[in-house]
């Protein structure tokens, strides 16, 4: 960009001016430089060898360092940095990554690169460094490149102008969906899954066979992905199909596992594949957390004896626990279950991006076959034809061989000589033996430059007899060869014929007797778990609940008596206890306003003091407990703060599903939850901390989820002390101070409508200004 004079009055020197655009095209213009760079150059794989050009530059890096699949390894540091040097200027660790991840069998599905080290594991350890690392080229790779050297391809420039690198590579299979691809540009991104080969040939060769098949009719050769790792893809067909002909789409993907029986009935699941790009370590720390947090009851242990293959165990908490059960709970909360997306954006013919679907990439790779083929076939003929012309002036010569040896023993310049003579053909020295067919030279022939030199340039042993026949045999196959070229590039049939052969042996190259070469992830239905509830899966037994006011919770086994005198620690006292049953959901009411879940069956023994009620969830150090109860599944509550605002809530829709409990009671400042207590009965009684009492109709009060809620009495000074639901003919009732109940009948002097203020408590009402 040009020199900016800060002097307005100053003159810019000669050559320097100012360029003057509006900043909002200035910027667009080089975003969309950036972006099409990104799209073209880096994230998006071409539809025709699969490969981004990070990866085609390796994959060329290592041809022209003759890494063949059958030959020595050469350090990786000397790769990536010949790579880096020669055509990928953008870091060698960046195209290090690359080359450890074609070399990683559980990330590849067919990996182009054989390495020999640490290349990183399935655990998600990261390879070792380039210079302890060393490798070579798979054979599939070397399939890739087949035909390089035959002009299959263009070449261009590469970034400093030295060299020159291929815009393609000439492969022989499908790489794209062979072995996927993933990346994200600017505004755009990519995910493709990897398939079998076998499968992707079969495709092929449908597609050769009938140019305008169905999408649909493609899935009975590719039935859907085929990853590396293996494990079960358990969508439905018609989602397989639909995200196939769209290009867009998702596959459920489990672990394989089975069931191994052990002594004494018991048995353990064993985890054989994990899901595809699902790191082991994190899957057995993700499954441990279950087990500590009791997300899932029924499984008791997780252990990973994996070796060279994998190897987790999985066991139950009890032999009675249903495997299909237990496997469900764990593929719904954990990465034993995965969603693995196809989006099939890729550059469909090396510039424009596209999504696509499966028929059309296949459809884009065979027209790339086709090319190469012409491309192939007129290289071929080049070749046949120079050699053509070399047999002949060979023949030439030796139809005339004495005068060409004179020429060269005695001439000063044979070359020359040799151009200038006009051939004539000696029949003198035609042979007569059957199988010698003599050329039909014209009477008087020249040779040409390539004739002479080659002719100069034979050796002398070459002037044999049988040297002759030989030239003469070459002759007539070269001719052959040529004119069965001459028919292919003439005959669109003959074409694809051709490819179909190709297509056929790439099959049996890489099919079943190929290493790897079997499908590994397997299609099956899903087999739905019902949805079965915690407490089906738990031992019902009775139990006590006890919870101190300091807010530690245990549970006594059975039923004991309420009014028994128990332990507690210094200074602390009990405050809830009541029976319970170990199948049991208890919730907590916070003065927060949150609503905390506990199972039953997951609280402390009761032997010792029991654990703080706040390390089971995380009820916040300032929040006290406002309540404790059994959850009572269609049952209403009455929540109410000491600002004296409340609501009805369904108590289905309190659970909390987390150890952060749910907020249902909105507060703020110095207002606190003080009220919640079961609706039962039409009428609902508030006393506030003045002693005034207030009655009204529950059907006045709204039924939210969560909110603040609506004033239930209105006060001057101070705020709610309790309140309570009851059957308005019954009376209200309330302890009296010597513990005796009290009922008032009579309550028309109190009644009156929600908000209302209230009347002084009936005479006996006790001073702490609790119903209970």
């Amino acid at each position: 960009m040009s020199d900016i004079v800060d002097d307005p009055n100053m003159e810019p020197p000669e050559g320097v001016g100012e360029v003057a655009e509006p900043l909002r095209r200035a910027i667009g213009e080089r975003y969309l430089t950036y972006a099409l760079s990104t799209i073209m150059h880096r994230a998006l794989p071409d539809a025709r060898d699969g490969l981004k050009p990070v990866h085609r530059r390796i994959i060329y890096a290592m041809n022209r360092l003759r890494l063949a699949s059958n030959g020595k390894f050469l350090k990786s540091a000397k790769i990536s940095g010949d790579t880096m040097g020669d055509f990928h200027p953008h870091g060698d660790a960046a195209i290090y990554d690359a080359m450890a991840r074609l070399a990683q069998d559980f990330a590849v599905r067919y990996p182009l690169v054989d390495g020999q080290g640490n290349f990183g594991n399935i655990d998600g350890d990261n390879p070792a460094a380039s210079r302890y690392t060393e490798a070579r080229m798979t054979f599939v790779a070397e399939a890739l490149l087949n035909g390089l050297d035959e002009d299959a391809v263009d070449f261009r420039d590469n970034y400093d102008g030295r060299l020159t690198e291929p815009v393609v590579l000439p492969a022989e299979f499908p790489n794209l969906l062979a072995n996927g691809s993933a990346g994200i540009a600017v505004g755009m991104a990519t995910n493709i899954p990897p398939h079998n080969i076998a499968e992707l040939c079969d495709a092929c060769l449908h597609l050769i066979r009938t140019p305008d098949a169905r999408d649909e009719t493609l899935l009975n050769y590719v039935p859907g992905p085929d990853f590396p790792t293996g494990g079960v893809i358990v969508e439905p067909p018609e989602n397989i199909a639909q995200a196939y002909r769209t290009g867009r789409g998702s596959f459920r993907l489990r672990c394989r596992w089975e069931v191994e029986t052990l002594e004494r009935g018991t048995w353990q699941i064993v985890v054989t594949e994990i899901p595809y790009q699902v790191q082991k370590s994190k899957l057995i720390e993700r499954i441990a957390d279950l087990i500590q947090t009791k997300k899932v009851p029924i499984l008791a242990d997780v252990r990973d004896e994996s070796a060279e293959d994998i190897r987790v165990i999985l066991e139950p908490r009890s032999k009675n626990v249903d495997p299909e059960v237990l496997m469900g709970m764990l593929f719904r909360n954990s990465e034993l279950e995965v969603r693995f997306s196809l989006n099939m954006n890729v550059l469909i013919d090396g510039v424009t991006p596209k999504v696509c679907s499966m028929k059309e990439v296949l459809r884009a790779f065979l027209d790339f076959r086709q090319e190469v083929l012409l491309r192939r076939s007129r290289h071929r003929m080049g070749k046949i034809d120079h050699r053509l012309e070399v047999l002949e002036g060979f023949i030439v010569a030796f139809l005339n061989l004495d005068r060409v040896i004179d020429i060269i023993r005695y001439d000063d310049d044979p070359k020359a000589a040799l151009m200038r003579e006009d051939w004539g053909v000696d029949h003198a020295r035609a042979m007569t033996e059957a199988d010698y067919v003599p050329p039909a030279p014209s009477d008087v022939q020249s040779l040409s430059e390539v004739q002479v030199d080659a002719i100069l340039n034979m050796r002398l042993r070459s002037l044999r007899r049988l040297e002759e026949l030989e030239l003469l045999r070459e002759q007539a196959e070269l001719m052959e060869e040529r004119a069965g070229l001459e028919d292919l590039l003439e005959d669109e049939g003959l074409q694809w014929a051709r490819i179909a052969d190709q297509l056929k042996a790439t099959k049996k190259t890489f099919g079943k007797d190929y290493e790897g070469g079997a499908r590994r992830t397997r299609l099956e239905e899903a087999g739905e778990v019902e949805e079965v509830p915690l407490e089906a899966m738990i031992d019902r037994e009775p139990i006590t609940v006890v919870c101190s006011q300091m807010g530690w919770i245990r549970a006594m086994t059975g039923h004991i008596d309420l009014t028994r005198e128990l332990k507690f620690k210094d200074g602390d006292a009990p405050r809830f206890m009541f029976h319970a049953e170990t199948t049991d959901r208890l919730l907590v009411f916070g003065s927060n306003g949150r609503f905390y879940t506990l199972s039953a069956a997951n609280l402390p023994g009761g032997r010792g003091m029991g654990e703080p009620l706040r390390l089971m969830v995380d009820l916040p150090n300032e929040a006290e407990i406002v309540d404790l109860f059994i959850h009572r599944p269609d049952r209403r509550l009455l929540v109410a703060s000491s600002a004296g605002d409340g609501f009805v809530v369904p108590e289905n829709d309190v659970i909390a599903q987390t150890r952060s409990g749910k907020q249902v009671l909105n507060v703020r400042g110095d207002v606190r939850a003080r009220v919640c207590t079961p609706v039962q009965g039409d009428a609902v009684a508030v006393v506030g901390e003045n002693r005034k009492v207030l009655v009204f109709m529950v059907e006045e009060l709204p039924e939210l989820g969560r909110g603040k809620g609506v004033r239930l009495q209105k006060y001057k000074d101070g705020g709610m002390s309790d309140a309570t639901t009851f059957v308005l003919s019954e009376g209200l009732s309330w302890l009296d101070p010597a513990g005796r109940t009290r009922t008032q009948t009579e309550l028309e002097e109190w009644t009156g409508k929600r908000a209302g203020s209230g009347r002084m408590a009936p005479r006996g009402f006790p001073r702490d200004n609790r119903f209970t």
